[in-house]
């Protein structure tokens, strides 16, 4: 896989998007809980997914206030690990995602997951993506043209 530069301009300009994991069981109403978790500290969830197994969830999120988030789950009791995600723009059209993932396939880019957002700060999907180096992908990305969000785009 390419290497790219930890401290470029880019990567002053684009720093990568927050993601809080969570593990949940497998009950009714525990996202709800942690969903109201959040609300009462007035954190707005901006992207979501769930992923289920026989005894648990994982609960992989995108909030406008990291460091908010991290308190509220923190004084719940909630245990969550954090990683870095690109969140990029799609322009409007069918073939746009394509284009995406042929520019990250092009550069050797390894996707481990992604998911759309809920939030469009300019009316265009977006889309989360995990990879394994965020800010070569980040960095590719912003080379193809193409826009890629910060925290504080995403922020309300």
């Amino acid at each position: 896989m390419n290497a790219a530069p930890k401290n470029t301009a880019q990567s002053e300009q684009h720093p990568l998007v927050r993601q809080f994991s969570v593990f949940l069981e497998n009950k009714v109403g525990r996202l709800l809980d942690l969903t109201r978790t959040l609300g009462e500290a007035n954190v707005h969830i901006c992207g979501l997914s769930v992923i289920d197994t026989a005894d648990a969830s994982v609960v992989r999120m995108v909030v406008d206030d990291p460091e908010r988030c991290r308190e509220a789950l923190r004084q719940a009791g909630i245990t969550a690990g954090e990683s870095n995600l690109v969140v990029v723009e799609l322009p409007q059209g069918p073939e746009n995602l394509d284009r995406v993932l042929r520019a990250l396939f092009a550069a050797e880019v390894n996707i481990q997951y992604t998911y759309s957002m809920m939030v469009r700060p300019r009316g265009k999907a977006l889309l989360a993506l995990h990879c394994e180096d965020g800010e070569f992908a980040r960095d590719v990305l912003v080379k193809a043209g193409y826009t890629v969000l910060t925290q504080k785009d995403i922020s309300r």
